[in-house]
């Protein structure tokens, strides 16, 4: 009963209307001073930003603040897929004949997930993460691979959360929410990096400017809010780390696997 109360109540807020507005309210100015206890309550350390939080205009813009140079090391081995965020394994495996099975219960359709590009036939068999950012994680995306983009697309949706209860008990969060699809090449195969917008997330946005070809850990976009980062790896093309699982905490650069 209770599930079915906080559904309906997620189903109400879950339009980009509700979204904007408090998007809006972070990128004002008086926002400004929420800044030090967002970081206390979401344990974000407040000294491995950037800047100092003084020097942020708003709670949007400490939000997606970049890091001190240094802090995160990107796996220099030459076929390495890194993760292109910091984030919380919520999905991983093999894909099967166009399938992403049991994400928190649920199955999802590459064709769904990448709105019905022709390209779904390239993941039919291929490799999938599902990679949760929390408030609490560094929101900027960076690229996972060295390589060209060959193709973008936005696919406007609903805002549903993304987090532990929207993945469980909404209907396929990932393939209904606000999306942007970036397909890169690397070498021989190409993969796709699909950003998933969530609630309380006023916008995904590239990086700008953003070049065509991009060195691993370049940076991609970034997320306005926590939300989700749904890699697709091409059929036969991928070898995954043998220690990683559902659960697993990743940091930005961290190599996830080898391409093939």
């Amino acid at each position: 009963m209770m599930k079915s109360f906080f559904r309906l109540l997620t189903e109400l807020s879950s339009r980009k209307s509700i979204s904007q507005i408090t998007g809006a309210f972070a990128k004002s100015r008086a926002s400004r001073g929420f800044i030090p206890r967002f970081a206390k309550i979401y344990g974000i350390r407040l000294e491995d930003a950037e800047k100092q939080w003084t020097e942020y205009t708003s709670l949007n813009d400490f939000f997606t603040r970049r890091l001190k140079q240094g802090l995160r090391l990107i796996d220099t081995a030459p076929q390495a897929l890194v993760s292109p965020v910091d984030a919380m394994i919520t999905g991983i495996g093999h894909i099967s004949d166009g399938l992403i099975l049991n994400v928190k219960g649920q199955d999802y359709t590459v064709e769904e997930l990448l709105n019905y590009s022709p390209r779904t036939v390239n993941y039919k068999n291929g490799f999938y993460f599902v990679l949760y950012l929390s408030p609490t994680d560094y929101h900027r995306i960076h690229s996972p691979i060295a390589g060209d983009i060959i193709e973008k697309e936005h696919v406007p949706g609903k805002v549903y959360p993304v987090n532990e209860f929207g993945l469980r008990h909404m209907r396929r969060v990932l393939s209904r929410n606000e999306r942007l699809i970036t397909y890169m090449q690397h070498e021989k195969s190409e993969l796709a990096v699909v950003k998933v917008g969530a609630m309380n997330v006023s916008s995904i946005q590239y990086a700008s400017p953003l070049p065509a070809h991009l060195g691993r850990g370049d940076e991609l976009a970034f997320f306005e809010f926590g939300s989700t980062v749904v890699l697709l790896l091409e059929t036969d093309t991928f070898e995954t780390r043998s220690d990683l699982q559902v659960g697993s905490k990743v940091k930005m650069g961290e190599k996830l696997g080898s391409m093939k």
